[in-house]
């Protein structure tokens, strides 16, 4: 092989591009092979690509192809995860300052060797560390676990072309990544840590103006990334946990592990394999695999019964929020329905609001909730987007619409 050629082999498109490429080949080798070659195989372009990163560049891996996004394709791999691919496409980096590549030094400095004590999340991929940079520096290191090492890459891959290309004030920010001893993403820390924690592990409870302000926040959050980010992203795994929170309680939607790039022309996306969150997830994904940004509204709604109500979406009993919500919804019985520890300090007209577009939300039909945009009107009290719902008959909406209308 010309030396030309090897350093094309080993360069980070040359790398990924092959990586990706060779999937169909490695599935249809024989038994004998995938048992050795594609395993070698693999490592030795891995090894390549990242003594390239380490060596021979400094650049963030987003800069090193710019014309390149990740996109993800229906072909899947054993674990029915589906795998990355590069595609060429014009699509304008928007990140303000370019990520930061991290050693496994690093790392094991700013998290004391990964102790057990910086531990401050665990989910079914991936491990969350808090760390402390050497110039004091808070972070947060999201550090892929579970699968095989193909798996691993190909999840790291698909949540960095995510969110490299993700830049929104209600979306947590990339601060770096690396790739030594394992796949690891550096991500902004936040004292106040998530929404989950706030209301079901802090004694002191989340005033209503603060329960609003989060609702709106990641509304507006969502909004961003099914309409007006470079390519529709559907998180996937809208929940408290995900939800984390500034100083000023201003809410970040984190954890881009289950995100699907959608295409312009693609109506939805069939997952196979039920991930998620259960007591979150929409019927048409349990019963069908349908994923597209209904999922993600009826998540939303979810969350939102959890602001007004400071209940789980799933308690210890498995008792699901929505199933137990939902006869209060269709009585109007609000009083039951509000957190108990909010007494009667709330402004009733945003109640009214925000339990009128969580019962919209979750709807059983996907067709039947509201737009992530219509929502965002629906809270700041723009009834406009439901004018073909006055003849429905719910006693909220009937009630929220004629208040509504009254007021306006």
């Amino acid at each position: 092989m010309e030396k030309k050629d090897k350093e094309d082999l080993y360069s980070p498109v040359g790398v990924l591009e092959d990586y990706f490429r060779s999937e169909d080949s490695e599935e249809t080798s024989s038994s004998k092979d995938s048992e050795s070659k594609p395993n070698t195989k693999t490592s030795s372009r891995w090894h390549g690509f990242a003594e390239l990163l380490r060596t021979k560049t400094r650049k963030p891996l987003v800069t090193l192809y710019p014309l390149s996004v990740l996109k993800l394709t229906r072909k899947r791999n054993n674990s029915m995860r589906e795998m990355p691919i590069l595609i060429n496409s014009s699509v304008p980096y928007h990140s303000q300052s370019p990520q930061r590549i991290f050693s496994l030094y690093e790392l094991q400095a700013a998290t004391t060797n990964f102790s057990i004590e910086n531990l401050i999340g665990k989910g079914g991929y991936a491990e969350v560390y808090k760390g402390s940079l050497p110039d004091g520096q808070f972070v947060a290191i999201k550090r892929l676990t579970r699968g095989t090492a193909d798996e691993i890459i190909g999840g790291f891959l698909a949540e960095l072309g995510i969110m490299a290309h993700v830049n929104h004030p209600n979306t947590v920010k990339l601060i770096g990544y690396g790739i030594e001893g394992g796949m690891h993403l550096v991500l902004e820390w936040f004292p106040n840590g998530s929404l989950a924690s706030m209301l079901y592990g802090s004694k002191e409870k989340l005033k209503w103006s603060v329960r609003h302000k989060i609702a709106l926040g990641t509304a507006k959050g969502l909004v961003y990334l099914h309409q007006k980010c470079q390519r529709r992203i559907i998180h996937r795994d809208i929940k408290a946990a995900n939800i984390l929170l500034t100083e000023n309680f201003e809410p970040q939607i984190c954890d881009f592990g289950l995100a699907k790039w959608l295409p312009e022309k693609w109506t939805h996306h069939i997952i196979s394999k039920v991930e998620g969150t259960f007591g979150y997830l929409a019927p048409e994904f349990l019963m069908h695999g349908i994923v597209d940004e209904k999922t993600d509204v009826f998540a939303f709604g979810v969350l939102l019964l959890e602001l007004v109500t400071g209940r789980r979406a799933l308690d210890y009993s498995q008792q699901s929020l929505v199933l137990w919500a939902k006869p209060l919804l269709k009585k109007n019985d609000i009083r039951e329905l509000v957190d108990p520890s909010l007494s009667q300090d709330y402004d009733t007209r945003q109640m009214n609001l925000v339990l009128l577009t969580a019962s919209l939300c979750i709807r059983q039909s996907s067709i039947r909730r509201p737009q992530m945009s219509q929502v965002v009107q629906l809270l700041n009290g723009n009834l406009s987007c439901l004018n073909y719902m006055k003849k429905c008959r719910s006693p909220l909406i009937r009630k929220t619409l004629r208040e509504e209308l009254l007021h306006a």
